[in-house]
């Protein structure tokens, strides 16, 4: 029990004793261990204990019936001579372009652009809803998306060939889908249209928090839109960068449904993903084992890209924290 004294004006608080002790105030006690519990349940069962299922699989040659037999590191060292692997690997690079570099600039221009001008001229109303115009693709099902991509881009009846054959390019009518020398850009432009949506909605998130005052001045001092973006806009929004492009990445990497629904893999491989590859393996050839140790491997390169990009993150926010000391 707390004890208040006055003495001199001053108020002392001491502690009462009760038979010989001190009693001190009780601090409220939380237990947040409960709190966490479900979620911990939760990855345990859908993520930790599916992965270490995939990995012991991995270590075996099964056709999905039957007892697995041990194999070891077999499967891992077929799939290192894979070429069909690393194939889809590099197509893998090329949707890291199409979902996370260039909806990243994309993003960028876009949100400044919707910022800086249609904000200012045209009203937040507007820009609010030419936003949530380029954020749409996001909400859309990737399963509807790719299929009315597959009707835009059919060879015969598509609305794209038919409107090149009416503004007079039919020259540039092609099988954009069934060509392997088209078939992956074509995939690379649905992917930058269904993509480009959240990196514009995160940067205008982050263009929230710059202090309007930084572009008052560089308006006063004569500079233009294009310096004000490069000088202001994007040192002030880097972290919102270092995670658009990590989420991005690693979207890119574990991209199936649009591979899936669209091509399937093909003409020839020539879309084929290293998850589609995966699947495609596990369930098609029912070479289990095989394409355990393919999603094994495409997991832990996901991970080891996700811990370099937080830790770059983590090093240059400490390093432009010591610049401002």
């Amino acid at each position: 029990m707390t004890v208040t004294v006055e003495r001199g004006g001053r108020v002392l608080r001491g502690h009462q004793r009760h038979h010989g002790r001190t009693t001190r105030p009780r601090r409220p006690h939380s237990s947040y261990a409960l709190f966490l519990l479900p979620g911990v349940l939760a990855f345990l069962a859908v993520i930790v204990v599916p992965f270490l299922m995939n990995t012991g699989v991995s270590f075996t040659d099964w056709q999905g019936v039957g007892s697995p037999k041990w194999s070891g590191l077999a499967n891992y060292r077929e799939l290192m001579d894979d070429s069909e692997f690393w194939a889809s690997f590099r197509h893998s690079l090329f949707m890291v372009i199409a979902m996370a570099a260039v909806p990243t600039v994309l993003g960028l221009v876009l949100a400044a652009a919707l910022f800086d001008f249609v904000g200012k001229h045209f009203g937040t109303k507007i820009a609010a809803v030419l936003r949530a115009c380029f954020y749409l693709p996001q909400v859309l099902p990737i399963a509807v998306a790719g299929i009315v991509w597959s009707w835009i881009l059919a060879p015969d009846n598509g609305s794209l060939n038919a409107l090149l054959k009416a503004v007079g390019l039919g020259s540039l009518q092609r099988d954009w889908l069934g060509d392997p020398d088209f078939a992956l850009y074509s995939v690379m432009g649905v992917m930058v249209w269904v993509q480009i949506g959240f990196p514009l909605v995160v940067f205008m998130a982050g263009l929230q928090r710059v202090d309007p005052q930084l572009y008052e001045a560089a308006e006063l001092d004569g500079a233009g839109w294009w310096r004000r973006f490069w000088h202001i806009t994007l040192p002030q929004i880097r972290p919102e960068i270092y995670v658009v492009l990590l989420w991005c990445t690693i979207a890119a990497l574990k991209v199936f449904g649009a591979v899936y629904v669209l091509t399937k893999g093909g003409p020839g491989g020539a879309t084929d993903v290293p998850s589609y590859f995966s699947f495609a393996t596990f369930f098609e050839k029912t070479q289990v084992g095989y394409g355990a140790a393919i999603s094994t491997v495409l997991t832990v390169i996901i991970l080891v890209l996700a811990l370099i990009g937080l830790k770059l993150q983590t090093r240059a926010e400490d390093a432009e924290e010591g610049l401002r000391a």
